[in-house]
């Protein structure tokens, strides 16, 4: 059994949502996004979103390009973020999910990617800019090694691809709450409910919320009725703001714990 379905059906067992913090990989610097990484497993993170830094966040909103930008700066490239998993991996086995764009998978080269995924212990892999259509070049690469491609859902997906694309679905399903870029509006729990109860009928996967959830009042809110509670820009909000400051850290998993608490529903 993976990491990462281990971790869901533990949850499960407990009635909790997952916490899923995303953060980018490199930002402030290299050595500090393992110790971000150790700060939010020790806080109660349950799955982390590593995010590889990209120079066209195209879905990312200003915030998470800000912190792609310092994150080049400090000269983090995909090997980078595979090194800093492979040193997560030597002390802990929280799942780590690699979220970002395919041109930096592509230039790294698809198979000899996913073998170093593997060996690195990346538990599964989301590509924003590609949809289901277009992974014909990357998902049997990523299948035989055993890391799940992460299926990305939205309002404005129609219903019978969301259909289809649920049965299919692997890891868990990411539903954007919202249409637009991260960061820039604040979710509403009450409408996206129907939706997301619906869509966990179609698929044997979890189904996490993501886009907008920046209060551990709006994450006890949507861990009322989704799998797992993904927070972004209100972390990355946190580093953007702090960088190396000592008491950054702190700061992460303080508000990382409070997020925490409101998945126990």
């Amino acid at each position: 059994m993976s990491r990462l379905q281990h971790t869901f059906d533990e949850l499960k067992k407990r009635g909790e949502a997952a916490l899923i913090p995303f953060i980018t990989a490199g930002d402030p610097n290299p050595q500090m996004t393992l110790a971000l990484i150790r700060t939010l497993a020790a806080a109660g993170a349950d799955v982390i979103e590593l995010g590889v830094p990209f120079s066209d966040p195209m879905a990312d909103g200003p915030t998470i390009q800000a912190a792609s930008e310092r994150a080049l700066a400090a000269g983090t490239t995909l090997a980078t973020v595979l090194d800093i998993v492979t040193q997560a991996r030597l002390e802990l086995q929280i799942p780590l999910v690699l979220m970002g764009y395919y041109n930096p998978v592509f230039r790294y080269g698809v198979k000899r990617f996913a073998a170093d995924a593997a060996t690195a212990g990346v538990d599964g892999l989301l590509l924003v800019d590609l949809p289901p259509e277009e992974m014909a070049e990357i998902k049997p690469v990523t299948d035989a090694v055993g890391i799940p491609l992460i299926t990305l859902l939205a309002p404005t997906t129609p219903p019978e691809r969301m259909r289809r694309l649920a049965a299919a679905a692997q890891g868990y399903i990411y539903y954007v709450s919202m249409t637009g870029v991260t960061g820039t509006q604040a979710v509403t729990p009450a409408a996206i409910r129907d939706t997301v109860v619906q869509l966990k009928t179609m698929t044997q996967v979890p189904v996490a919320v993501g886009f907008g959830i920046t209060t551990a009042a709006a994450a006890l809110e949507v861990a009322e009725f989704a799998d797992a509670v993904v927070v972004g820009s209100a972390l990355v909000n946190i580093i953007g703001k702090y960088g190396t400051d000592n008491g950054m850290l702190e700061k992460v998993g303080s508000f990382t714990k409070a997020l925490k608490q409101s998945c126990r529903k």
